[in-house]
């Protein structure tokens, strides 16, 4: 099972109580055809500091409301649970699972891969990152993508045995 806080956070931008906290503070700009242009309020959160910590205020306890409800649900008879959470370390929730998991590329192979995926702003959304080297050194368990697809199907399978096998403690 895997839950994913970006898909998290894109189901609250759809939200309408969501959609209209943006809306009262930033106007209907940010909104095309009464939905959340995401690439409008990127542009606006990650040239300001202060906009962006307000929208995180606004975004983050609803996303540690949806994962806690999410791992409430899981039934006991499930070996692992994953949750991606981009800015794990950056805000501080590592101590909210069991093991936590860095997977890290080099910096010419992450912007050669955002820019195949269309990904503006990569530069700003790094800059309040924290280093490759400094999530590896958190983490539990690293894994290094900058190989094959191949690569790294034979090493998330190999973390995931070591995460699922029998003697792993549970919280």
């Amino acid at each position: 099972m895997t839950l994913s806080s970006d898909a998290v956070v894109h189901e609250l931008l759809d939200d309408r109580a969501v959609r209209d906290r943006l809306v009262e503070r930033w106007g209907a700009e940010v909104t095309t055809d009464g939905t959340v242009d995401r690439g409008r309020v990127g542009a606006i959160v990650f040239d300001s500091p202060e906009e962006l910590a307000w929208l995180e205020s606004v975004l983050h306890p609803l996303v540690g409301e949806r994962v806690a409800a999410w791992r409430g649900a899981i039934g006991s008879d499930v070996p692992l649970a994953v949750v991606e959470v981009p800015l794990l370390f950056e805000t501080a929730m590592e101590d909210a699972f069991d093991s936590t998991v860095a997977v890290v590329a080099d910096d010419e192979t992450r912007a050669s891969r955002a820019g195949l995926r269309g990904t503006d702003l990569l530069e700003a959304r790094s800059e309040r990152q924290l280093p490759q080297a400094e999530k590896a050194a958190r983490a539990d368990q690293v894994i290094t993508n900058d190989g094959s697809l191949e690569d790294l199907d034979r090493r998330v399978a190999e973390v995931m045995e070591l995460l699922s096998g029998p003697s792993r403690a549970r919280r």
